[in-house]
């Protein structure tokens, strides 16, 4: 029996971290544990442009997602919503960036 729990992507994976890409990009990284994991979030029904668009009020279109399967990595790349550095800047490092995706549970099998 379960209790209803659905493991988000942060408990699934080995790590989801964010960095900057430059001082104008954000790119996050799923390390996923094995490749049943990486199939789970690697499945573009499931992460996708308009998924990471809705997670982080992003156009679609600038969007780039890179999939890794001989490192069981997924890669996501997006401009920062203000340059790095800049009086808006509220993590220059972009290390806070990734706790949305990091929460987001897959769908049930």
């Amino acid at each position: 029996m379960t209790d209803g729990h659905r493991p988000t992507l942060g408990e699934l994976a080995l790590e989801v971290r964010s960095k900057n890409a430059g001082p104008f990009w954000v790119t996050m990284e799923l390390f996923m544990r094995d490749a049943e994991g990486y199939a789970t979030v690697a499945d573009a029904d499931f992460i996708n442009e308009e998924v990471v668009a809705r997670l982080y009020r992003l156009d679609p279109a600038t969007i780039q997602i890179f999939r890794i399967p001989a490192l069981n990595v997924v890669k996501i790349s997006f401009p920062r919503p203000v340059p790095q550095g800049s009086p808006r800047d509220r993590d220059i490092h972009a290390g806070q960036h990734h706790v949305p995706l990091a929460a987001l549970a897959p769908p049930e099998a």
